[in-house]
């Protein structure tokens, strides 16, 4: 075969292989507009549903406002001024509880998962049993002496505490966990089913306000649950981004005498700082749509909005139109919250790069 005849049919070999890549980004880029409709169709429906005057409602599916049915803002009227319930404090709580109990969970959770990173742990199988055996212990044993459940509590798990760690220095038998046994036991903890979780925390903040210590339908029981809720998730996500960063520059600062914990607040933290904000972004998320735990732990004081959302029916049927304006209200701040702290993770991608 000639150099011509082997050239051509290389090219028309090329040729082939161009027009089968580029029907398989249109079959892509097609499944991705797909996706799209279906993501974004219940926001626009949301959205378009909270400005219908209840007649476009009941009366069947319209789609486009102004064509199929005139937009009205009584919904939203109704929802400020009262009339379908309180907004503005559910608004305020779930905002409160969530930027606090995130800002929490990030802090405590990135020190978690740096330490798992940078320190090796050795923690004895044997002295988390005995943890266990003087925590069970002390809660059955020192309510028959005159103590409250809640002071049997706060005993027996300073005193387990102590004594297990005390006993983790000893050669004690049995099997050594390192730090993936310790990542593991912190994801663990999201393996449960959340009512179990829900349930406990609900028992142990009654016995807390039967001693005087009220935490149900409180700020501060709504903020502890959900940081302890969101801490596994933190230490999950920012142990990657921890792993990702030359130890070079840690180990430079420890020869110059520089504190570790000034290390990670004043080297490490802003080498992550995407990651943190990206991790704060799924935490908040979390604590912002969660449900089970506003249902059990509050009342009224406290109550956020997937509570009011919940609530938005009344003894004339489901008032979609009222429902889609709680909802709007919930999603958007969500929304906005978003757009920018995604700016400022690409910023500081941006800033990560040219360093």
């Amino acid at each position: 075969m000639s150099v011509a005849a082997k050239s051509g049919s290389a090219g028309r070999d090329r040729v082939v292989q161009q027009d089968g890549g580029g029907k398989l980004r249109w079959f892509v880029l097609a499944f991705c507009l797909v996706w799209l409709f279906f993501t974004l169709f219940p926001i626009y429906w949301t959205f378009i549903t909270s400005f219908k005057p209840p007649a476009a409602v009941s009366g069947g599916p319209t789609y486009l406002p102004f064509l199929d049915f005139s937009p009205t803002l009584q919904a939203y009227v109704d929802a400020l001024s009262g009339i379908r319930g309180d907004f503005l404090k559910p608004f305020i709580n779930s905002t409160l509880i969530g930027l606090s109990a995130t800002f929490l969970s990030v802090l405590v959770g990135s020190m978690a998962a740096y330490g798992l990173v940078r320190f090796d742990f050795q923690v004895r199988l044997a002295s988390g049993l005995i943890f266990v055996v003087i925590v069970f212990a002390l809660f059955f044993g020192l309510p028959k002496l005159g103590l409250t459940r809640i002071q049997g509590i706060g005993i027996a798990l300073i005193v387990g505490l102590a004594v297990s760690l005390l006993a983790n220095r000893l050669r004690l038998p049995g099997p050594v966990l390192g730090n993936r046994d310790v990542l593991f036991w912190f994801v663990s903890q999201r393996m449960l089913p959340p009512i179990v979780t829900a349930f406990s925390l609900y028992l142990l903040y009654s016995e807390a306000g039967r001693a005087g210590l009220v935490m149900l339908d409180t700020y501060w029981g709504m903020t502890l649950a959900y940081t302890a809720f969101s801490i596994p998730i933190v230490v999950w996500l920012m142990r990657d981004f921890f792993a990702a960063l030359p130890v070079e520059i840690e180990e430079a600062a420890l020869i110059d005498d520089v504190p570790r914990l000034r290390i990670f607040f004043q080297i490490v933290v802003p080498m992550v700082m995407p990651g943190l904000i990206a991790t704060s972004m799924i935490t908040l998320a979390f604590v912002w749509n969660e449900f089970l735990f506003a249902l059990l732990l509050t009342t009224s004081e406290w109550q956020t909005l997937p509570i009011l959302i919940a609530g938005q029916n009344s003894y004339r049927g489901d008032e979609w139109w009222s429902i889609s304006v709680a909802a709007v209200v919930s999603i958007a701040p969500m929304i906005v919250m978003a757009y920018f702290l995604a700016r400022m993770m690409r910023a500081g991608l941006t800033i990560g790069g040219i360093r």
